[in-house]
């Protein structure tokens, strides 16, 4: 007998190094004893397992994905504020030392923040309040403000934001930054 037809037959060797030790059946090969069974029938015996997940299995991978949402929520929306408050802080350094700028520039203080965009000192307008999410709900301090050696005109020298809510350091109105 060939060693090919025997591999063809569903048997396999183990063998060591010198010789061939035994044959072996292989359990997944089709034997005479169970008879010739067809394609088709094959796949039915394979088709009678279902398909898909159980409730069981869904309800738990559902309540993993609801626990892990429920925890990065809160710290998502806590990341969007921190966000917000850094904006803002820039926005009152940059909007304050332009507002020095102009005083020096001008010899006077500006009298609305639209005059430091007509200026050219604000490009692109007047900055987006971050907490409030407008541009109009910003509030000015009007103080005078001395220009020369006798002289002090009425102006803006300071900025705030128009928002009463409390930052996130828990002391502190964002009106007061």
């Amino acid at each position: 007998m060939r060693i090919g037809s025997l591999v063809d037959r569903g048997l396999r060797f183990a063998s060591n190094r010198q010789s061939l030790c035994c044959l072996v059946p292989r359990p997944w090969s089709r034997t005479k004893d169970e008879g010739a069974r067809t394609k088709d029938e094959r796949l039915k015996a394979k088709s009678v397992q279902p398909f898909g997940f159980t409730l069981l299995e869904l309800m738990v991978v559902l309540t993993l994905i609801l626990t892990i949402i429920s925890i990065a929520t809160p710290m998502y929306e806590r990341a969007i504020l921190r966000a917000r408050e850094a904006v803002l802080r820039d926005n009152l350094f940059t909007m304050r030392n332009l507002i020095d700028q102009f005083t020096l520039d001008k010899q006077r203080p500006p009298q609305a923040l639209e005059e430091l965009v007509e200026a050219g000192y604000l490009r692109g307008g007047v900055p987006e309040d971050p907490i409030t999410r407008s541009k109009d709900t910003w509030q000015v301090d009007f103080e005078d403000v001395v220009v020369g050696a006798n002289q002090a005109m009425p102006g803006i020298v300071d900025v705030h934001s128009g928002s009463e809510e409390v930052s996130t350091d828990g002391t502190t109105p964002y009106s007061s930054w």
